[in-house]
């Protein structure tokens, strides 16, 4: 069974910085992509950012250069550094991952950016 477990969120003001984690079991971590959504309240889920088992990464326009993911295959984490933090990315942030053809998410973990 795939576990996924965020956490790292919290309120954070206009212009500063989160790094959101997600701890994984289950599953062969290193052959694995991850992905962060993200859901606002009243918004669809979108997809944030994507790490692929090779390091490629793929990023949503409106983070890209200011949000890095990462991974850490020894560890079975997943990161998602969040720099230049505005309002507008306040939302519920979910780790996910597309492995052996089954999505699985994370429980999900509040990011709130405001002063």
């Amino acid at each position: 069974q795939v576990d996924l477990v965020e956490s790292g969120g919290g309120l954070v003001q206009p212009g500063g910085s989160l790094r959101l984690t997600c701890s994984t079991s289950g599953m062969r971590f290193n052959i694995a992509g991850m992905d962060w959504y993200r859901q606002a309240q009243g918004k669809q889920r979108e997809l944030v950012a994507s790490i692929t088992s090779g390091w490629n990464t793929e990023y949503a326009d409106s983070v890209r250069g200011r949000f890095t993911i990462s991974r850490d295959n020894a560890k079975e984490k997943a990161f998602l550094e969040m720099n230049n933090l505005k309002p507008e990315d306040t939302a519920v942030y979910y780790c996910s991952t597309n492995y052996l053809n089954i999505r699985n998410w994370g429980q999900g973990i509040q990011v709130t950016v405001s002063s």
